[in-house]
């Protein structure tokens, strides 16, 4: 009797694998091919003799392709997302193809550079790339050169494409730069010091009179159909460390560059914004890629590496 049960348990067992087994492969059909699951690349030609491993790795590779978060609009809390990627002029004091080699050598060890092009006869550096003006310029003065940024943006979209806001003290200094990528994004960076320690609101506001300081500069930006909670112009807060520096970089969408022209940024005191600010600096436009190869001061005579 023993015998018999263990026989038809068998059995039952061996119809039941049999069943599956042909379920899964006229069902087979219904899954894409191996060239349609670039996330599961370890599917191999033995699946049908595992059919519930094969049957979790695409259940699997379906709920991540289906999951994928669309893109977010990048703003200044986003510190740690990739920034788009610009052109960025420099003019660096070369003199031989051993200066140039050791120029790209150094740019091109730095994560986030795409593309480095050097015009000797002009001591210009060209660099497509995503990191921020002030980490080029750090790695540019470490190969012992002076190098000072002659121009950012895109050329071939933009009549203008940068801008620049200049914080000129007497407590606090800071520069403000705006480069457009596309019609759709701005890039953002600003350096800064002099400031108190901790949070401070910034933003771009209407007016670029400073005839009361930060106080005749209007509210803060914003265009009539921008639809979000905050204005436009909103930028966030910096984070000031006990220095009293603080740096950003960060990449604005709906921001045209070409209409900042003539307006402000103001910092505050708190994160409250309806504070009047502590400094403001007008908006002036700047050179683009391509529109500053002088190498001389048109004013006093001096050199570009003589210049501040």
């Amino acid at each position: 009797m023993v015998a018999f049960a263990r026989a038809l348990t068998a059995v039952t067992a061996a119809v039941t694998a049999i069943s599956f087994t042909s379920s899964y492969s006229s069902s087979q059909s219904q899954f894409p091919s191996r060239a349609n699951f670039p996330l599961v690349p370890s599917l191999k030609s033995d699946s049908a003799k595992k059919p519930l491993e094969f049957l979790k790795r695409s259940s699997f590779a379906f709920a991540a392709v289906q999951m994928d978060s669309p893109v977010t609009e990048l703003t200044p809390s986003d510190k740690d997302v990739a920034l788009p990627e610009l052109m960025t002029e420099f003019m660096v004091d070369m003199h031989c193809d051993g200066c140039v080699s050791a120029v790209k050598k150094r740019l091109d060890a730095l994560e986030g550079i795409k593309s480095v092009d050097v015009d000797l006869s002009n001591q210009v550096v060209r660099v497509l790339g995503s990191l921020p003006v002030k980490t080029m310029l750090d790695a540019l003065e470490q190969t012992g050169r002076n190098a000072r940024l002659i121009g950012q943006g895109n050329p071939n979209e933009f009549s203008i494409s940068a801008a620049v806001a200049e914080f000129k003290g007497p407590t606090i200094f800071g520069v403000v730069r705006f480069a457009q990528v596309n019609m759709e994004l701005a890039i953002i960076e600003a350096n800064f010091s002099g400031l108190s320690p901790g949070k401070h609101a910034w933003s771009i506001n209407e007016f670029g009179d400073l005839t009361r300081g930060a106080a005749s500069t209007g509210k803060v930006y914003n265009l009539p159909d921008f639809l979000p909670e905050k204005p436009l112009g909103d930028l966030g807060t910096l984070d000031v460390l006990e220095n009293g520096n603080a740096q950003l970089s960060v990449a604005k969408e709906k921001l045209k560059v070409a209409e900042l022209i003539g307006r402000a940024v103001v910092v505050y005191d708190t994160e409250d914004k309806s504070d009047t600010g502590i400094a403001a600096a007008v908006i002036a436009r700047s050179a683009g890629v391509g529109e500053n190869y002088k190498k001389l001061c048109t004013c006093d005579g001096v050199t570009i590496w003589e210049s501040s």
